[in-house]
């Protein structure tokens, strides 16, 4: 039997504010990416509820969007904040037709904030960083009873965070080391994502060496970045031939290069979005497409209707 497994960063999806683009538009463009899929199990991101329903935040526009699809009858695990519903943003959500067996997130329960020193405030201190949000855990039971675990994830973007008196606008630093703290502040952050998830996948091999895991998600970095090799921990990053079988493959490097870009910057084409395979997992591989041919260009689309992030989908053989 095959199954396949998908991931897609929904881009702010979420009911309209203010003069946003109408929810029909976007989920005009959205649902057929989703049917064209055919998706067993779907790792979403950047699903949003700013809109609150009787004071508390409910996911009504990922509603709206999975109506008269498939996915409406399938089984669902969402994120929480630390209120205990979803947050008012970037929720990741796992919708699965397959049973989920077990489920959880992990936000520093793993790793603890580090903490360092903001040099370039007013009164330097030192502060805890703290990941934007955690990543999602999810058991699925294959046909045949095996276990799979599939982890969705969102990685902090490469985008300076904040510091204290060193922004002139959102979007305008009044100083080059002001930005470049930043920057090193959101370097951690995505980092630091990447080890705690890495310490999750490496608690499943202590106990099952050959286990299916498979980590999905937009991770904001391309192969070469050190969230990723963080993530997949190649041999040639080890040096010990005896940790290869901890080591996870990127499934999308079976794409030909002309077609591997899951995002366009400026016509550029990056890989930002990933599905990393376990050995035994990778080795059921059937085929891994990336859905980018009509994929807009983030730097010329400031209010895309879609989305910026073109959706991965993997066929294994289980």
């Amino acid at each position: 039997m095959r199954v396949r497994i998908a991931t897609f960063n929904l881009e702010n999806f979420d009911m309209p504010h203010g003069h946003g683009i109408p929810l029909e538009a976007r989920v005009a463009v959205l649902r057929p990416q989703l049917l064209r899929l055919r998706a067993d199990i779907l790792c979403l991101q950047e699903v949003s509820a700013h809109v609150p329903h009787h004071g508390v935040h409910e996911l009504q526009a990922l509603e709206r969007l999975l109506e008269e699809t498939p996915y409406a009858g399938f089984e669902r695990r969402t994120t929480r904040g630390r209120s205990g519903g979803p947050n008012d943003k970037h929720n990741l959500v796992v919708l699965s037709r397959l049973p989920i067996r077990a489920f959880e997130q992990h936000w520093h329960d793993l790793v603890a904030p580090p903490v360092i020193t903001i040099a370039t405030s007013p009164s330097p201190h030192d502060v805890r960083v703290v990941w934007d949000r955690p990543f999602l855990e999810v058991r699925v039971e294959l046909p045949g009873g095996e276990s799979l675990w599939v982890f969705d994830a969102h990685l902090r973007a490469p985008l300076a965070a904040p510091i204290e008196a060193q922004k002139l606008a959102a979007t305008s630093w009044r100083t080059t080391e002001g930005w470049s703290e930043g920057y090193f502040l959101a370097s951690i952050k995505r980092s630091g994502q990447a080890l705690e998830l890495r310490r999750r996948i490496d608690a499943v091999f202590d106990d099952d060496l050959r286990a299916n895991v498979l980590v999905a998600g937009d991770l904001n970095a391309d192969a070469s970045s050190s969230a990723v090799r963080i993530l997949r921990a190649d041999v040639e990053d080890t040096g010990n031939p005896d940790l290869a079988p901890r080591a996870l493959e990127a499934l999308e490097e079976r794409v030909p290069t002309e077609k591997r870009y899951s995002v366009l910057h400026h016509g550029r084409g990056q890989m930002l979005d990933h599905l990393l395979a376990s050995q035994s997992l990778a080795r059921r591989h059937v085929a891994t497409d990336i859905l980018n041919a009509d994929l807009d260009d983030e730097f010329f689309t400031p209010h895309p209707v879609g989305s910026l992030h073109a959706p991965v989908v993997v066929e294994l053989e289980v």
